[in-house]
């Protein structure tokens, strides 16, 4: 069964449909036109006009004009997101928002070489076919990346051609279908394959919705439907016209719909099929449940009765929901019989609840949808446990349908095409179509978000208002203010955009994420004002953004007198400086007179130069600054001692060939010990004034690191100590030279020397030297030491010894 209801009324002026090139968006969308220049040649003589795009509702009210003057458009059609696609001859996509600007790309030489002769447009991309049946493909509008597909072959026009968009192929690539001859070429990027048929020539052809039927019409007036795979074929019927239908497409995924001039055939899936009549042209939009029908007057749906409706409205039908139906109009008429009905679908009322609600979302009429839930909920009286949920759902979504629905709106949605776009989309569309009052009130009342739909009002209102800025500003503030966290940065920028500078920069004193709005700041050129918000953010990341932002752009003396007196920024700059570029931080420092920071930046320049004079030339420098300062006197005299440190090594590399370049005092000393030139030790001893008891042990270290063992004695000897023997001692051990170290054991304090004999295994002296000290305790250490029984044998008598004291 089908039916036919009228949905709108027309408004528009358009009387005859069969002239213009028309492009109709699915899910109740608008609908463009064009006077097709091909019939224009057709009219009788008048004033030569200007072509003209109009884009209507589905209720015929005018949305936008737009005056064309950019050469012969091939075809038209529309994306998902309701933006009107314009193809020229020459290969250039236009991209028409329902308001705003457009965005255009070309399709490539070839196209605009050869020229465009016809365009498949799907709602994410395009087909095109060059004069040379060259195909050229676009899958996404909004990347275009223009891609030839497989050589066709062709030498001539075909037939008829038609796409398979990518979501509904194996490969997920874009399948073409080439009527020619009698069969039919498909065709993808890589390769053209002839499906090798005898049915042709086929002079229309349409895919299903859901991409896996093809509708065919022969050239000797047959409707063959296949699947798009070829290999099953669906149904066959035969026309009374050999003549190709106007229009070929689908209704729903079922049912095909043909157009010839003043009739509609509708063909099930079955063979069945139904005519109509029209004595005005008209125009086919094919839809996932049905095809609506615009006229001269009147937009309808053509579509099969759903299933839920039949049950209940079927004359005759005595099914459990079309009983509660029937139950409700008895129990309102005060009629014993309702009781009678509930009774006899007892069992089945859940499923008759259900069904009652389910027709309800397929009803346009608000008397059929009041009258089915009311049914329904008269059902739900009788049912204990029923989860209202699936009601609840359908009376909200009811109400949103039927608000979108009103004329001035203009969207002819049904649930079915609601469910699939789902609410939030429905919510952008009525947002692109400036409908921003009923996108809030729907927003609200479904509770998702509406940040984007009042983002979108303001920046449309900065565009169409005539008020003053600070007015317009007031008007936005007040209307986002109670949404917290609202991001002002597009409005902002929309506002630059309009010429409104000063608007931007007040809008943007809203903006809560520091992120969103320096950088419009910056491109604003609102430099100082950049910087002072990426500061006050705290965020160092987009404070560097601002700083190399202004190095790039500003002479060196005005940024830095932008950045003065912002510590923060001055520290950050220093710190990447420091890092990074040295030569930028001396400049930093010069121009805000700190010499001081300046020479310590010239000395950790001179420590990294490898030649030693440039390192000496770069500290006098630094010392020279400081000496000039009296509260540097300490780094002066460090500068000094430095470069002094450096020219006695660059005189001991040249007398010994080694290096010496970068050693301390202690270092440069320990080493000419080593090489054996203890004069040159000594005199940079008494240059650097180092004291006695250092000397000693980098003495010390270094004649047991060469193994000096007659120079170490004769130091040990040369006068007493002013570290003691002990280190003598410990580093002999540390080079296992335990002969050596023994000879500096009887130098040391008496308390000491039994544990240092020890350590070098010489217990007997070890027990020896504790007895002479009289220490029981010592003595006692020394002989749970011992490992040889002779020596502890001694060790025993001499604990004896003191014992008996």
């Amino acid at each position: 069964m089908t039916r036919k209801q009228e949905v709108y009324s027309l408004s528009w002026d358009q009387t005859d449909l069969s002239k213009f090139m028309i492009a109709g968006a699915q899910n109740g969308g608008p609908i463009a036109l064009i006077r097709d220049d091909k019939k224009v040649l057709l009219l009788q003589k008048q004033q030569p006009i200007k072509p003209t795009i109009y884009m209507y509702t589905a209720a015929g009210k005018l949305i936008e004009q737009i005056q064309w003057d950019k050469g012969r458009i091939v075809s038209l059609g529309w994306t998902e997101q309701e933006q009107l696609v314009v193809v020229t001859e020459d290969g250039i996509v236009r991209l028409y928002p329902l308001h705003g600007q457009y965005t255009q790309f070309s399709l490539g030489k070839e196209a605009k070489e050869d020229g465009i002769i016809d365009c498949q447009i799907w709602n994410t991309g395009l087909v095109a076919m060059t004069s040379r049946y060259q195909l050229v493909s676009v899958t996404n509008f909004y990347e275009p990346r223009p891609k030839l597909m497989a050589e066709t072959g062709l030498d001539q026009e075909p037939h008829s051609w038609t796409v398979i968009p990518p979501q509904y192929t194996l490969s997920r690539h874009v399948e073409v279908l080439i009527g020619t001859g009698s069969t039919i070429l498909v065709v993808d990027s890589k390769e053209t394959v002839d499906q090798r048929l005898q049915q042709g020539p086929f002079t229309k052809m349409a895919v299903s919705p859901n991409g896996k039927f093809l509708a065919l019409f022969t050239s000797d007036g047959k409707l063959w439907v296949v699947s798009t795979d070829f290999q099953k074929n669906l149904s066959e019927y035969a026309t009374k016209s050999k003549i190709p239908p106007q229009q070929l497409v689908w209704c729903g995924t079922d049912s095909v719909v043909l157009y010839w001039d003043k009739i509609v055939l509708m063909v099930g899936p079955f063979g069945d099929w139904i005519k109509f009549s029209y004595e005005d042209p008209i125009f086919m939009i094919s839809e996932i449940d049905g095809v609506r029908i615009m006229s001269n007057d009147k937009c309808e749906l053509l579509q099969k009765v759903p299933a839920a409706t039949e049950e209940i409205f079927k004359i005759g039908s005595t099914s459990p929901a079309a009983m509660l139906f029937d139950a409700l109009d008895h129990f309102e008429r005060k009629s014993p019989k309702a009781d009678e009905n509930i009774r006899s679908i007892k069992t089945e009322l859940v499923d008759a609840v259900d069904c009652c609600i389910e027709a309800a979302g397929f009803e346009f009429q608000h008397y059929y949808q009041r009258a089915l839930l009311k049914a329904a909920s008269f059902g739900k009286c009788f049912l204990d446990n029923y989860n209202a949920d699936r009601f609840v759902e359908m009376a909200q979504s009811l109400r949103v349908l039927n608000a979108i629905r009103y004329y001035d709106i203009g969207i002819p949605l049904t649930y079915t095409q609601y469910k699939r776009l789902s609410p939030e989309v429905v919510v952008d569309r009525l947002v692109y179509r400036n409908h921003h009052l009923l996108a809030v009130r729907i927003a609200d009342y479904l509770k998702v978000r509406s940040d984007k739909i009042l983002i979108h009002w303001a920046c449309a209102k900065i565009k169409s208002s005539s008020e003053d800025e600070d007015t317009i500003c007031r008007m936005i503030v007040e209307k986002l203010i109670k949404k917290p966290g609202l991001s002002y940065a597009e409005i902002a920028k929309t506002a630059y955009n309009s010429g409104q500078t000063r608007l931007a920069t007040k809008l943007l004193d809203y903006e809560p994420r520091a992120a969103d709005q320096v950088p419009l700041l910056i491109s604003m050129e609102e430099d100082e004002m950049a910087l002072m918000k990426a500061i006050e953010s705290g965020d160092t990341d987009l404070v560097y953004m601002v700083i190399f932002h202004l190095k790039r752009k500003l002479p060196l003396g005005e940024f830095f007198r932008m950045i003065n007196n912002k510590p923060l920024a001055c520290s950050l700059l220093e710190v990447y400086c420091k890092e990074q570029d040295k030569e930028l931080l001396k400049d930093f420092y010069y121009q805000d007179d700190r010499r001081v920071e300046s020479a310590n930046v010239i000395l950790l320049e001179g420590f990294e130069q490898d030649d030693i004079a440039e390192r000496i030339s770069k500290l006098k420098i630094a010392g020279k600054t400081y000496q000039d300062d009296k509260e540097r006197a300490f780094e002066a005299k460090g500068t000094e001692e430095g470069i002094k440190l450096l020219q006695m090594q660059q005189q001991l590399e040249k007398d010994t060939h080694q290096p010496f370049t970068g050693l301390s005092v202690s270092e440069t000393i320990y080493k000419c010990t080593v090489l054996g030139q203890q004069n040159k030790a000594s005199k940079v001893k008494s240059e650097f004034k180092v004291p006695d008891k250092r000397m000693w042990w980098i003495k010390l270290r270094a004649l047991v690191e060469v193994r000096d063992w007659e120079n170490l004695e004769k130091f040990a000897k040369s006068k007493k100590s002013p570290i003691g023997y002990e280190p003598f001692v410990e580093e002999c051990i540390k080079a296992k030279q335990y002969q050596e170290a023994s000879k500096y054991i009887l130098r040391c304090d008496p308390p000491v020397r039994p544990m240092l004999f020890v350590k070098i295994g010489a217990f007997k002296e070890a027990g020896e030297q504790a007895f002479l000290n009289k220490d029981m305790e010592g003595l006692k250490q020394v002989r749970a030491k011992c490992s040889n029984h002779l020596v502890a044998q001694e060790i025993d008598s001499l604990l004896a010894q003191l014992s008996a004291r």
